[in-house]
């Protein structure tokens, strides 16, 4: 079976059947079922921006990074024109990941406080970060068909981790209605918590938790702080050790 997803159909159908999150990996990084985020990804990487211009761009879907065995998850929306879009790994080459990276290595969960590219020795802690939708989208807003073609990448990454993962962390609105919608039927869940900043819903699966996006606009504007977003991240790290949790019931 082809590994490139050219349709919502394929997405479903080649998601279900990957084993490994090395295959999904793979299988997301050539999926081009959504026609208009296809089009914007290669685009951006051929304009460019003036400060990259030197720069090859990933130009594609952006797969997952992290742990293989994760204890925290942490969900975005989608990659950054020109961070992930750019570098070809989440949350990697922009003002975000900046923020986030720091946030995220002074909470224990990753080696380094900065993410610039691949191959930079950045490695996360028992933790795994990927995004909702796979592909930059035109002003940061996917539409809803595509976050729907898009949603059996990320189901199945979570599948793929749900033995050993504690802690789901999701960042924005948009990421923390696709976590809810993923896990409502393996979790059997009811009416979905409304999302605010500090957020929690405890779960005999895991303990799922919010957190504004840490974009550009509310870090500057201080909607989320340094100290906001340390201590969503520092109680899911703590989570992450208790001993209570689906890999080690």
């Amino acid at each position: 079976m082809s590994s490139n997803a050219k349709t919502a159909a394929q997405v479903r159908k080649i998601s279900s059947a990957v084993q490994s999150l090395e295959a999904l990996d793979a299988a997301i990084t050539h999926c081009t079922a959504c026609t208009r985020l296809t089009k914007w990804c290669t685009q951006v990487a051929v304009e460019k921006k003036r400060a990259y211009a030197d720069e090859e761009y990933w130009g594609r879907p952006v797969p997952g990074f992290g742990a293989t065995d994760p204890r925290v998850i942490l969900l975005g929306l989608a990659p950054g024109a020109h961070g992930a879009n750019r570098t070809g790994r989440v949350f990697t080459g922009d003002r975000s990941g900046d923020f986030l990276f720091a946030s995220l290595h002074r909470v224990g969960l990753a080696n380094q406080s900065t993410s610039d590219r691949l191959g930079d020795g950045l490695e996360l802690v028992e933790t795994r970060i990927f995004t909702a939708v796979r592909c930059a989208p035109p002003g940061n807003k996917p539409t809803p068909q595509e976050q729907r073609n898009c949603e059996p990448w990320a189901a199945r990454e979570l599948a793929l981790v749900a033995d050993t993962a504690r802690v789901y962390v999701a960042f924005g609105s948009f990421a923390w209605s696709a976590l809810w919608s993923i896990l409502s039927e393996p979790w059997g869940l009811g009416r979905r918590v409304p999302f605010t900043h500090g957020a929690r819903f405890d779960h005999p699966q895991g303990t799922l938790l919010a957190s504004y996006h840490p974009s550009q606009q509310n870090t500057f504007t201080g909607t989320l702080t340094e100290g906001m977003l340390d201590e969503v991240l520092g109680l899911a790290s703590t989570l992450a050790k208790s001993e209570k949790g689906p890999s080690s019931r």
